[in-house]
């Protein structure tokens, strides 16, 4: 029987952003970074669903539920510091963001998102990223970075 995800799994979600602001803070303070009023916020609202959220959706929440009054350059810089601290991934495809479920450690992004609820599920299988290198290295290529993106339906809209 296969394993679902816990994204696709009802659960206490609140534990997961909890789990996310706690191992950021661990993380900021043990490379000396700043996890700022700003920035963690940004990360508590990019963790409060499985869904990508764009920079422009965050600025909106922060503007009608903070009252702050951030100009779109601010969010973006917060969401750089997550991506190039490994904190969040940046969905392409999207345009947006979602939390990195593994950001004690580097690696390539793969994720699975359903095209109806638009739910997006983080894995990490290095044989899917050696795949991609080896290939790549086949042909004269280097990789730099990659992330792959899988749409379809997760198992909660395929049983509805």
């Amino acid at each position: 029987m296969p394993i679902t995800p816990l994204a696709s799994r009802p659960h206490d979600h609140s534990h997961c952003v909890h789990s996310a602001l706690s191992e950021a803070d661990i993380l900021c303070a043990q490379k000396g970074l700043r996890l700022t009023a700003l920035r963690r916020r940004v990360l508590e609202l990019v963790w409060q669903s499985h869904k990508p959220l764009g920079a422009y959706d965050i600025l909106a929440v922060l503007s009608e539920q903070d009252g702050r009054r951030a100009a779109p350059p601010t969010v973006y810089r917060a969401l750089d510091f997550l991506l190039d601290n490994g904190l969040v991934h940046r969905i392409s495809s999207l345009n947006a963001f979602i939390g990195c479920s593994h950001p004690e450690h580097a690696h390539q992004g793969q994720f699975l998102i359903c095209r109806n609820c638009h739910a997006a599920i983080e894995l990490e299988q290095k044989s899917i990223s050696n795949a991609i290198i080896n290939s790549a290295l086949d042909v004269g290529f280097t990789v730099e970075g990659q992330t792959v993106e899988v749409v379809g339906l997760c198992s909660g809209c395929r049983e509805a």
